[in-house]
Order: structure tokens, then sequence, then C-alpha cells
């Protein structure tokens, strides 16, 4: 089966299962080829609706899991968003392309929505692996991306606020610096022990708060 049809299949299978209904994510999904973020040897189960191994004892997430996190997130063209836990940096590419995204615009038109994703990772080796995951995509080319070293805990409050934060790693509950961060209205999605949590900033004190129960991640690290 060739590498779009498979892709494709993968993109049915969430839509048949209700993971994947926003026609932009849904584009980002057959844009974003998550074959491109995988380690060679393990390339040909890409298309598998499993977490895979990227070293350093992270995983890149199930697809699944991807697609009901950024439904939950619902980002928009033009936002600036936060993705912490980088990992092999698909996430981080989706969501560039979502915020990036233009109306009829071709892939080679140099538009700017005013959109940015600032993704944060730990581990200097992953860092270096997503920068090459994402070159083709030309994001951190066109500013459209910025890619960090450094401990995700802590938000990254050089360019708060956010208008949404999005995490791959689970911690105990979402960090205090996360919700000072972010903008009134905004929202934030992150694995709670083993719930992916939604929580809306709906005043500078005031939030509320959704859990979704059933999922697995690795843990948040802090330095």
């Amino acid at each position: 089966m060739a590498r779009h049809s498979r892709n494709e299949h993968l993109i049915q299978s969430l839509l048949r299962d209700g993971y994947l209904r926003s026609p932009l994510i849904i584009e980002a999904f057959q844009k974003i080829d998550r074959k491109d973020f995988v380690p060679h040897e393990i390339a040909e189960s890409a298309y598998a609706n499993e977490p895979l191994p990227i070293g350093h004892g992270q995983t890149i997430s199930q697809p699944l899991t991807v697609a009901f996190m950024l439904e939950l997130l619902e980002p928009k063209v033009g936002e600036k968003i936060l993705d912490i836990g980088t990992g092999s940096g698909w996430q981080a590419a989706l969501l560039a392309y979502i915020v990036s995204w233009q109306s009829g615009a071709s892939e080679h038109q140099a538009l700017d929505t005013g959109g940015r994703v600032f993704t944060i990772e730990r581990i200097p080796e992953l860092v270096d692996y997503a920068g090459k995951t994402i070159a083709p995509y030309s994001f951190i080319e066109r500013g459209i991306m910025r890619l960090i070293t450094g401990d995700g805990s802590k938000g990254y409050a050089k360019e708060a606020p956010f208008d949404k934060i999005i995490a791959a790693a689970t911690a105990g509950e979402i960090p205090a610096l996360w919700k000072e961060q972010l903008k009134v209205g905004g929202r934030i999605v992150a694995p709670v022990g083993e719930s992916i949590v939604l929580l809306e900033k709906a005043s500078v004190s005031k939030y509320r708060e959704k859990r979704y129960f059933g999922f697995s991640f690795v843990p948040l690290i802090t330095e």
C-alpha cells in the first residue's frame, strides 16, 4: 500500500471512530505525514494507531490521542500556541500547519497569518532530531515555529501569554506557570495522571476543568 493511501487509511479510521472531526485538523493530518516523524527502522509502523518509541525513553503519541487532544484544544489560524514536549515534532508540525493555514494559498506561498507555535523539549538529542524532521515543512525557516531546549514544566514566559497550551507528558497537576501564561479565554489540554484534562481560563483567577479518563503518557520530567 502506498504511503499516501496508508496515511489516508489511518485518517479514515480516526474519522469513523469520532476522534477527528474538524476540517482543518483533518487537513493537517493529511498534509503532515506521521511517517516523517518516526525513526527509519520502524517506518513501516508509522501508520499504526499506537505510540512508537523515538529513543531516550520517549514516544511519538498514538494518533487517536493526538487527534483527541487537538480537537479539545481547538487550535485556530493566527493563534500563538505553546507545545510542551516536542518529541519527534509531529504534534508541533500539525499545530504549525493549522495556525499558519490560509484559504486558497498554495503550499509554496510565503503568507503570514501571525500564527506561531513555540515547542519546547528538555532532551537536546530530541531537539536536534525534531529539527531535522520538521525541516522539510519549512515552519522553522518561515518563522512559524520556534524549537526550544528547556524545561517545559515552566512554560515559556518570554512569549506569554498564549492562546493555547498543550502538553505530551503527564504530571500530577497542571503547573501553575502554565495557567499564568495562558490568555483569558484560552485553553490548556494536558495529561494529568492517566487522564486528559481540558482547562479553560474563564478569568484571571477562575478556570473550568473537564477530565477524560483512560489514557497513558510518559511522565513530565522537570529540571
